[in-house]
């Protein structure tokens, strides 16, 4: 039975996990930045622009894991809301 304050979402990573992962790609971003600062290279700039979108989806997850552990699973709450709405049109 699902317990209060936990998540649905098996796969949910741990905060500490997906920093890990983005201190991994920020310092490959880094690394790029400078082999790009000394010649430009199609190969690099492709890899850099994959590596940015990563690190977007990677600051997406930890937004959404936070949130996650804070107010709990996104679905109860939209429900929770939507129940809510329905009682106030009810009673209006």
């Amino acid at each position: 039975m699902h317990r209060f304050g936990e998540s649905l979402k098996p796969t949910m990573r741990s905060l500490d996990a997906i920093h890990a992962d983005i201190e991994e790609l920020t310092e490959r971003r880094r690394e790029l930045w400078h082999l790009l600062s000394q010649a430009h290279d199609t190969a690099l700039a492709d890899e850099l622009r994959i590596l940015n979108d990563a690190l977007d989806a990677l600051w997406a997850e930890h937004r959404e894991t936070r949130a996650t552990m804070r107010f709990g699973d996104r679905q109860h709450i939209v429900a929770r809301a939507r129940t809510e709405e329905r009682l106030e049109r009810t009673a209006a």
